[in-house]
């Protein structure tokens, strides 16, 4: 795998501990993994950065995930979203999925069961791209 072809991650979540240690079994599996701890944190860096994927936590202060999942969506259509909670919120999940997220996982999650679905998620952010790309040319 190329750096080039290593998904591009922006992992969002208020629990600093997990966030650090989900990011870092991720980097292992070959992902290039960004962490931010806020819903702002997490637009902010999308306007200065390329992200192919990002996971994002439902339940956060400030701004929640389906706030963030709506700016996102509207700032960033080609940037697929996972969204992961620990709060087995099951309605914002299915309601994440209505507005756009490719997928809804719950913590504790099988990290290759999330790697798996980061994988899916980049190729299709980048399929996006590249049809974008060439309408536009």
């Amino acid at each position: 795998m190329t750096p080039h072809d290593r998904p591009r991650v922006l992992l969002v979540d208020d629990e600093e501990n997990f966030a650090t240690a989900l990011a870092s079994r991720l980097s292992r599996r070959g992902c290039a993994v960004t962490t931010v701890f806020s819903g702002s944190a997490a637009l902010a860096e999308l306007d200065r950065s390329e992200v192919d994927v990002v996971i994002l936590d439902l339940q956060m202060p400030g701004m929640n995930g389906l706030d963030v999942l709506r700016e996102i969506r509207r700032r960033h259509p080609a940037v697929a979203t996972i969204l992961l909670t620990g709060h087995g919120n099951v309605p914002a999940g299915v309601a994440g999925l209505g507005l756009g997220a490719l997928d809804f996982l719950q913590k504790p999650v099988a990290i290759d069961a999330l790697a798996s679905a980061v994988q899916a998620a980049a190729e299709r952010s980048r399929a996006f791209r590249e049809t974008r790309e060439r309408s536009s040319s």
